[in-house]
């Protein structure tokens, strides 16, 4: 690469990593004050919050990528158009075709690492994010009981009432339990919460109660006394943990022959492959007049990237909807936006402008 190309890639690379900061600073704020909302309202451990966040940064490293590439270079070299260089460049014999080469570059180096983000490490930190959820979702319930509270784990088929609780000790507990129309209470002087470290399952151990079983209505009631007892409590989480598609593998995408699946093996590949397109459109984008500022064609921009990534969008619900297949996939949707920003360059670097005949000067 030589003087001129390095410049332009210092410029594009400069350029994308202020846009990528700004941005990701401002998505990853909003997202850590929804994560801590939801630990302050028990909604997910606390102790989970760092790793959300974590992993939560690289799903939005992956999706910002794209965009702030396209702001990124369009920024870069609108300012070159501002001050002048793009025209000094131009009388150098260096057009816009000769701008993507370090354009380019750039675009590919970013591609791959993308491309490593979308494939392999966004799809795992997708699956890590969805167990901690569901991990959260299966003991909240419980560990969230508060003293002079009533709680439901299982939507009012258990009822749990505590007059003093420190950790997963209870004091003067009130348990009721309802199967069908048979209703079990318990009262007892104390208990404690119980999680088996193998299956993860909750109960409750009571000490020093009485039991009450019957049918409300009927006289018929079993009254028990009993110095210490186990009462499982099923939460409502506690259906089969069903692993949603963006968090499978890559290679179990592949094999896989569901539509969803399909669909979101192309929405993976689309990443990597929207660099190039959008690296593309950028450079005929850019071109301003001095008197138009850097920002000129900035709104533009955005309305483009909008259209671009709502295309991909439907292209994804057909997918899953059957409409169209692999074969077509989204690949229309890159090879129109492609052809798009073809044209545009060709327009801007003259392709289309017939050579004028020369005529003589007579003498």
């Amino acid at each position: 690469m030589n003087l001129i190309g390095r410049y332009i890639f210092r410029e594009a690379f400069g350029s994308w990593l202020i846009v990528m900061l700004v941005l990701f600073l401002i998505f990853m704020t909003n997202q850590l004050a929804d994560i801590l909302g939801d630990a302050a309202a028990d909604r997910l451990p606390r102790d989970a919050v760092l790793a959300i966040f974590g992993l939560t940064a690289l799903r939005y490293l992956m999706l910002l990528t794209p965009i702030t590439l396209f702001l990124g270079i369009t920024l870069a070299l609108a300012r070159l158009n501002r001050d002048g260089e793009m025209a000094a460049l131009s009388a150098c014999g260096i057009g816009l075709t000769r701008l993507l080469v370090p354009i380019g570059f750039f675009t590919l180096m970013l591609a791959l690492g993308l491309a490593w983000l979308a494939l392999v490490l966004t799809p795992a930190a997708s699956a890590r994010i969805e167990e901690i959820r569901f991990s959260a979702e299966q003991n909240v319930e419980l560990s969230a009981i508060e003293a002079g509270k009533f709680v439901s784990p299982d939507s009012g088929e258990t009822v749990i009432y505590a007059r003093e609780v420190a950790g997963d000790e209870l004091r003067d507990v009130f348990l009721q339990t309802q199967q069908g129309e048979r209703v079990t209470v318990i009262l007892a002087e104390r208990g404690r919460r119980v999680v088996d470290a193998a299956s993860g399952g909750q109960s409750f151990v009571l000490y020093e109660g009485r039991q009450y079983e019957g049918v409300p209505g009927e006289s018929d009631f079993l009254r028990l006394e009993f110095d210490e007892g186990t009462l499982p409590v099923r939460s409502d989480a506690d259906d089969e943990f069903i692993e949603v598609a963006a968090a499978k593998p890559t290679l179990e995408l592949l094999r896989s022959g569901t539509l969803a699946d399909r669909a979101e093996l192309h929405w993976r590949l689309s990443f990597p492959l929207q660099l190039f397109v959008l690296s593309l459109l950028a450079v005929p984008l850019s071109r301003t007049s001095p008197r138009e500022g850097r920002y000129a064609r900035l709104g533009m921009a955005l309305f483009v990237y909008i259209i671009y990534t709502d295309m991909l969008s439907i292209a994804r619900v057909w997918m899953e909807r059957g409409i169209v297949g692999d074969a077509v996939g989204m690949w229309w949707v890159h090879a129109i936006v492609a052809l798009v920003g073809l044209l545009m360059l060709a327009r801007a670097g003259g392709w289309f402008v017939r050579a004028q005949p020369v005529h003589a000067v007579p003498a």
